[in-house]
């Protein structure tokens, strides 16, 4: 396979991975909101749970049943990642940093990827 072939086959592979990474955008997007409000929520539980003076003077469950809110949100994010959530967000933004790292490794050309005409 002469250079040029190799030069065509990376600039196909190139195109190839922006397009799968385009299409993870909108999961990605949604994934995130999730991640953020569920954060939120159980960063606001927490505080409340904390200011609470009633916290102190009960034994540490019961506590947590007196404020359901920031007990299910946080059972709530524990299960999201879990389930992996932290992959959904960060793997569009993480693809394109593992082909230039194998392709430095490599010694092959790297291409900055062309906009999309459509």
């Amino acid at each position: 396979m002469n250079s040029l072939e190799q030069a065509e086959d990376l600039k196909a592979f190139e195109r190839r991975l922006t397009e799968y990474i385009a299409c993870l955008q909108p999961a990605t997007g949604r994934w995130r909101m999730i991640l953020i409000v569920v954060s939120v929520c159980t960063a606001t539980g927490a505080w409340n749970w904390l200011i609470d003076p009633e916290t102190q003077k009960v034994s540490f469950f019961t506590s947590l049943w007196n404020h359901p809110f920031f007990t299910i949100s946080c059972i709530t994010l524990i299960g999201l990642f879990f389930a992996g959530i932290h992959k959904r967000v960060v793997a569009p933004s993480m693809y394109p940093l593992i082909v230039c790292q194998v392709k430095i490794e490599t010694g092959k050309l790297i291409l900055k990827p062309r906009p999309h005409v459509q």
